[in-house]
């Protein structure tokens, strides 16, 4: 009987992919993406977590990166140290407040879905995602505000089984956009 703890040898010719069959993967994938996936982001001031959004939201198609309040621009010097030569990759623009940028993305015919903890958030995986769809995350410290909630068509939040209480931005950005590219690929 073999022990379950135990790690077992690899499968044979199991290796990791080198770039030309990444970016045959990603094609693959890319065809099978329909909806259109924007995000939002407001008032995210630390340029490493503004890296990371980029980085993520390039990594799931993100076709336009809508920046609100005070958030950092992808022009910031320190923000290439974690996006890492990817802001080419991702569109953006600075929309003005939370109730501006909310028009601006209404305008382009999505669904607008803050990621928050709110009273009556529904869990991410339950959250009105499908179709053409646009995530908006808030600021480190005090996440989305009043504004950005009340222009928002819902609001989901991420279950946590831990003992913390919230995730760091940048990482709350990631889970989400791979949930919504999820939920376009398996319906």
């Amino acid at each position: 009987m073999s022990d379950p703890h135990r790690p077992h040898p690899p499968a044979q010719g199991r290796r990791q992919l080198r770039g030309t069959d990444v970016k045959r993967l990603n094609r693959d994938w890319r065809r099978r993406t329909d909806a259109r996936l924007h995000l939002l982001v407001e008032s995210v001031t630390q340029p490493f977590n503004i890296g990371s959004i980029i980085r993520s939201a390039a990594a799931f198609g993100v076709e336009r990166l809508w920046l609100a309040g005070n958030a950092t621009p992808p022009t910031h010097k320190s923000v290439d140290k974690t996006a890492l030569g990817t802001t080419r990759l991702v569109p953006w623009e600075h929309a003005g407040g939370a109730a501006d940028a909310a028009a601006a993305v209404r305008k382009e015919g999505l669904r607008l879905v803050a990621v928050e903890l709110t009273a009556d958030a529904v869990p991410l995986h339950e959250a009105p995602l499908d179709g053409d769809v646009c995530l908006a995350v808030g600021g480190e410290d005090h996440g989305c505000s009043p504004a950005l909630l009340a222009a928002a068509d819902a609001v989901a939040y991420i279950p946590q089984i831990g003992r913390v209480g919230s995730l760091n931005v940048a990482v709350a950005a990631a889970i989400a956009l791979a949930e919504a590219r999820r939920r376009d690929w398996t319906t």
